[in-house]
């Protein structure tokens, strides 16, 4: 069974993949510099990177972070957290 986020890679392209990739070792290694990051209203440990029309979301929770979609934004994006 794939899960949802391999799901959603799996429609992007080489070079989108590898941006996601170079994002999320950033994200891993704390390195938030150069990201466009911001925490999402009404959620207290939900935060989102925008990359042009990627979006990774990803909830912070005891210094772990835990991806919860990786996508390409359209009108339904934020609606599934």
């Amino acid at each position: 069974m794939v899960d949802k986020i391999t799901k959603s890679l799996n429609k992007f392209s080489d070079s989108e993949r590898a941006m996601v990739k170079k994002i999320l070792v950033a994200l891993n290694s704390g390195n938030f510099s150069g990201l466009d990051l911001k925490k999402l209203k009404s959620h207290e440990n939900i935060f989102r990177i925008r990359k042009g029309k990627i979006r990774i979301i990803y909830r912070l929770q005891s210094g772990q972070i835990y991806l919860l979609a990786v996508e390409k934004r359209n009108d339904n994006t934020y609606n599934s957290i």
